[in-house]
């Protein structure tokens, strides 16, 4: 059975899309089988990964709204052992949907839509890692009910544990009342410049916090890796030998090795 994590910060900028897409394309590339799941609104990972929204026909709305299966609306992407599940703007408007259902069906579970759809295809894969949008709504709250873990990114620069209780409160809350079995996975360090003193000072900090669930592996702030969403490309394809593919390997490695799989 695949593990579901969700990448979950509300706020914008940490490099969640960032890392969904490579993270899911590193994972793949050690031979695991996995889903991506683009439950942003905005779509970056969607386009991350070579596919143009207006082209596509299902999307994650369809399979929230009831349209099709969402076995139906996955895609199989250029690169092997990754599969998307895509995003549309329409999505935005969902939480509104969700909440009009829930008002007029007292029996209808607003918040475990997205776990009905996506166990119907959890067994065909390793991992599926979902981008959440960077907000605490409706969506991420499906996604949390739907995960078996979460990974938070955290940007090395000022005020990077700004929102974090916030965050905390929330997954704590739906482990509470929605979802028992869910865990933190992990806090990845985004952004890292090595040449900056505040970087190694908020390294101190989050570790400090969080302990044994920050990564080893440290995502620096490198050009290439901006540049490879907008080739339609992780950075694995992108630039293979850049800092910022060895980087991600390392992590899928470390998700790997923590969730016991070699």
């Amino acid at each position: 059975m695949g593990k579901i994590i969700s990448l979950v910060n509300q706020k914008g900028g940490v490099g969640k899309t960032t890392t969904s897409i490579n993270l899911s394309a590193s994972l793949a590339v050690e031979g695991k089988k996995v889903l991506l799941v683009d439950l942003d609104p905005q779509g970056n990972a969607t386009t991350g990964v070579g596919f143009n929204k207006g082209d596509i026909d299902l999307s994650i709305y369809d399979v929230f709204n009831g349209t099709c299966d969402i076995r139906n609306a996955i895609l199989h992407t250029k690169f092997k052992d990754l599969d998307l599940l895509p995003s549309s703007l329409q999505l935005a408007g969902v939480d509104i949907e969700l909440m009009d259902k829930g008002r007029e069906d007292p029996n209808f579970r607003m918040s475990f839509q997205f776990k009905n759809k996506i166990d119907l295809c959890k067994d065909n894969y390793d991992y599926i890692i979902v981008d959440c949008p960077p907000t605490l709504g409706v969506i991420t709250t499906n996604a949390l009910v739907a995960s078996d873990s979460v990974i938070i990114p955290v940007q090395c620069e000022f005020y990077a544990l700004e929102g974090i209780t916030q965050l905390l409160n929330a997954i704590m809350l739906t482990k509470k009342k929605l979802n028992p079995n869910l865990k933190l996975e992990g806090v990845l360090l985004t952004m890292f410049d090595s040449r900056a003193n505040l970087s190694i000072e908020v390294i101190e900090e989050i570790r400090s916090y969080f302990k044994d669930k920050v990564y080893t592996t440290l995502i620096p702030r490198l050009i290439r890796l901006a540049e490879a969403p907008s080739h339609g490309k992780p950075i694995i394809a992108y630039d293979p030998k850049s800092k910022g593919s060895l980087a991600y390997m390392n992590l899928a490695k470390e998700v790997i090795i923590r969730n016991g799989n070699t």
